[in-house]
């Protein structure tokens, strides 16, 4: 069965998943983010398939995601890099691992222990802000389906 693609859909979540919403690419781009770069790499550091890591690899530089760089100085080898929109999932990974920390823990290990590294302090919990910085919970938001009418909610 053919997976089903969101590339019309006003729903920008659903369009996002079509670019990075299986857990090999999301675990790929994590792996990117902690510094991994070359194939043989990610497929050591996240014991996935080598079809798989390829397929994975080419959809996620086909999205401009990674990058795919040719390091080699005696012939082709090749790195793969976050672009600036790959990087630009930083938050959404943190929050993901966050929630997973949270409802779905390791049972034999205590959770990885993300710390800024210029001030050595531990990172803070993600959290959806108001205007002012105020915390709001899925509550406390609706969606407005046209952006140029103020006056419908939701």
């Amino acid at each position: 069965m053919a997976r089903k693609r969101f590339d019309d859909s006003s729903c920008s979540v659903a369009r996002a998943l079509n670019e990075v919403g299986d857990w090999w690419s999301l675990l790929i781009v994590l792996q990117a983010m902690y510094g991994t770069r070359r194939f043989v790499d990610f497929q050591q550091e996240l014991g996935i398939a080598r079809n798989i890591l390829v397929d994975r690899l080419c959809r996620l530089v086909d999205n401009d995601v990674l990058r795919k760089v040719d390091v080699g100085e005696h012939g082709p080898r090749f790195e793969y890099r976050l672009t600036d929109k790959g990087r630009d999932l930083f938050p959404v990974v943190i929050a993901l691992r966050q929630w997973g920390d949270k409802y779905n823990p390791c049972p034999e290990k205590p959770p990885l222990d993300l710390r800024d590294r210029r001030t050595g302090q531990p990172v803070r919990q993600l959290e959806v802000q108001d205007a002012e910085g105020n915390p709001l919970s899925v509550r406390d938001v609706f969606v407005q389906e046209d952006p140029q009418d103020d006056t419908k909610q939701a």
